[in-house]
């Protein structure tokens, strides 16, 4: 998690990723397509496809990963933060092909935290069209390597 302490009861433990999603498909039985749009861990599966396609790009461009996620003990949160030393991007990820408001909550509220520009933020969601939302940068999960 990452550790700036923004709010004084943080949630420190550490979330599991898989390399590879399709593993993962397959250890909790998703034989097709179709059996994913409606399974229960949609959401957490493309969360964990995204941080792998984000750890990919920066290693590709010779950048360390650190990503880390943030969460308080009230439940508020971010699913990625990247620490490049001098700049962090906080990341949202939604599984959905449409933007809902409420999908802003954590970005709105760590950004309130940390006083940082919302135009530093990130929405990466399962649709294509890029929105500049004034709690965030909106981009769909294919143009990633093109903001981290």
């Amino acid at each position: 998690s990452h550790h700036k302490n923004y709010a004084k009861r943080m949630i420190k433990m550490p979330k599991l990723y898989f390399y590879d999603t399709g593993m993962a498909c397959s250890l909790l039985g998703i034989q097709s397509a179709k059996q994913l749009e409606t399974h229960y861990l949609r959401g957490a599966l493309f969360e964990n496809f995204v941080i792998t396609e984000i750890m990919k790009t920066r290693y590709n461009q010779g950048k360390r990963a650190e990503l880390f996620f943030w969460r308080d003990k009230r439940g508020n949160e971010v699913d990625c933060i990247i620490d490049d030393g001098t700049q962090l991007t906080p990341i949202e990820m939604k599984s959905s092909k449409t933007i809902a408001s409420d999908f802003f909550k954590g970005l709105e509220y760590w950004n309130s935290l940390s006083k940082q520009d919302p135009q530093k933020s990130l929405l990466v969601y399962g649709g294509s069209e890029k929105q500049e939302r004034t709690q965030a940068t909106v981009i769909g999960w294919r143009d990633i390597a093109k903001y981290v």
